[in-house]
């Protein structure tokens, strides 16, 4: 799957979406992961209120599976979703990106939450399983 992280410095989860000069692209599976590449992205990027900046950003993350982000607008994350990206903040600016990497290849290989099974599975093309049992079939 790909996973996608908001950089200022190719290290950490540093940057807002909106605002976000760079984002990194990664290749993640139970193998372990690979660097893609950096979408560079130029403009006035810091002009609040312009959905616009948007759209380069939202077209270059197609196909991509998650994206940690510093902070990100409630319309740009619904934006994401929609095209089936699952945006995640991360802890602190802090964090840097190749930790994040290790812990979610530990997280495929043993046993990941339910939300990310169900987006695995998708991408899979399997149908994904109900999250809960249904009471009445044993009755």
């Amino acid at each position: 799957m790909k996973v996608a992280f908001t950089t200022s410095d190719n290290v950490h989860v540093n940057a807002h979406f909106g605002w976000a000069k760079n984002i990194d692209l990664y290749d993640v599976s139970t193998n372990g992961f690979d660097f893609v590449n950096t979408l560079e992205f130029g403009g006035d990027l810091k002009e609040d209120g312009n959905e616009d900046k948007l759209v380069p950003k939202l077209e270059a993350l197609d196909g991509c599976t998650l994206l940690y982000v510093s902070a990100i607008g409630g319309s740009a994350a619904a934006r994401l979703i929609r095209q089936n990206v699952t945006p995640i903040k991360a802890r602190s600016e802090s964090e840097k990106i190749d930790e994040i990497l290790t812990e979610l290849v530990k997280t495929l290989k043993g046993n990941p939450p339910p939300w990310l099974r169900r987006v695995l599975q998708k991408e899979a093309g399997i149908e994904p399983t109900p999250n809960f049992l249904d009471d009445d079939e044993d009755e």
